[in-house]
């Protein structure tokens, strides 16, 4: 399994009958050349000990916020790891997680994680079908968090049914999986635009939208993770992306933006324009603040450059072009519409109206409409997962 080389395992244990199979787990990860730091709740430690942990991983297990009278840096782990593996993940942990109540390392560290966060539940069958646990599941899969589906058998209480967690080398094939499909976009040079753009009226005002951005980064991070070299056109956002990018080039308004897209789009392979870039932009900039004056004050606009028109001009076949459409009557005729327009491969519609949607929020509902005619709608999740799905449909058509 050469994609599980080298990769950084954060593994967090709780306090399930199921932790006596994680020794097994640790040394197949060892034994797949992965670097293991663990951390178990104090109850985990009731059913294997730290020190076999610990001797199988070869580094200090954490169990508490301070190992040492010396503070363990729950954040620091969290950016060290490639993946955070919580398994066994048991229905007490798994409500904590779905409500954010860090009152143990192993939750604060969940709270820290920039990776992927993997879950193999473990629990008795009525705990594993009860609604409270199913309602906890979705809530977390909503944040972005994978969930190894659990297995069959006979349970702890003697119950025959589900809840039996994932056995390690299934765990091990499933993170195998993971970072093989994460280097689906290996090669390809991804041109993402972000972000609102801002037309100057004067020094101190302009013209803009409540854009904030966190689409665009949510796939420049998602294109970066399968192995993509991106370069991402950012306006004005107060967000940083995460460290990877090939290319980070803020701008602030469309005519900037159209500039450097202008560039780089010879040499990208997808072009993703996620930007809500403005349709109009002030024929002349005042180069003094306006002072308000008697009488209303009139601001002649002209058209921008259509980014994603002009270089939906110039497409090669081998390239593939995504659009966004933010609609808020006729979503799906509208965006049809500028699919075709533009030249687009296919194109992402989102509402104003759907509750959950649009600008500045964390979660979408969107609508995927492709040139073959197909579409499929998805349900409101977060812009992690959204971003999943729509760079899950960019490979499919290749």
């Amino acid at each position: 399994m050469p994609s599980l080389k080298g990769k950084k395992i954060l593994l967090g244990i709780t306090g399930s009958i199921a932790a006596y199979k994680i020794a097994t787990l640790v040394r197949l990860l060892i034994k797949q050349d992965c670097e293991v730091k663990v951390i178990m709740t104090a109850a985990a430690a009731e059913f294997i000990t730290p020190l076999t942990i610990s001797t199988l991983s070869k580094n200090t297990v954490y169990t508490d916020f301070s190992e040492a009278d010396e503070w363990a840096n729950h954040v620091e782990l969290g950016l060290w790891a490639d993946v955070f593996l919580i398994a066994p993940c048991t229905a007490n942990t798994l409500s904590k997680m779905a409500d954010g109540l860090a009152d143990n390392m192993l939750i604060a560290s969940y709270l820290s994680a920039k990776c992927p966060v993997v879950i193999a539940p473990a629990m008795d069958l009525d705990m594993w079908t009860h609604g409270s646990t199913k309602a906890n599941l979705n809530t977390i899969q909503s944040f972005g968090n994978l969930i190894i589906p659990v297995g069959h058998g006979e349970l702890a209480s003697g119950l025959v049914g589900d809840g039996r967690m994932a056995e390690p080398e299934d765990i091990v094939n499933y993170l195998d999986q993971h970072f093989t499909s994460q280097q689906d976009l290996a090669g390809q040079h991804v041109l993402i635009t972000a972000g609102p753009t801002y037309e100057l009226i004067d020094p101190v005002r302009f013209i803009g939208n409540h854009s904030s951005g966190k689409m665009g980064i949510a796939l420049a991070e998602e294109c970066m993770a399968r192995g993509a070299k991106v370069s991402l056109v950012l306006g004005p956002s107060k967000l940083s992306p995460e460290q990877g990018l090939s290319k980070l080039i803020r701008v602030t308004t469309a005519a900037e933006m159209y500039t450097a897209c202008a560039k780089l789009y010879k040499s990208a392979t997808i072009a993703i324009f996620a930007a809500a870039v403005a349709d109009y932009t002030p024929v002349n900039t005042a180069k003094q603040k306006i002072k308000k004056k008697t009488g209303n004050l009139k601001i002649e606009l002209t058209r921008t450059t259509d980014i994603a028109g002009e270089l939906g001009k110039i497409k090669k076949p081998e390239q593939i072009n995504v659009g966004f459409a933010l609609e808020t009557e006729k979503g799906a005729a509208n965006a049809q519409s500028k699919l075709k327009r533009k030249n687009f491969d296919m194109i992402v519609l989102n509402s104003l109206k759907d509750k959950g949607a649009g600008f500045k929020g964390d979660t979408n509902k969107v609508t995927i409409f492709t040139k073959s005619g197909k579409n499929k709608k998805y349900p409101l999740k977060s812009k992690k997962k959204v971003a999943q799905d729509i760079v899950n449909h960019i490979v499919a058509m290749f």
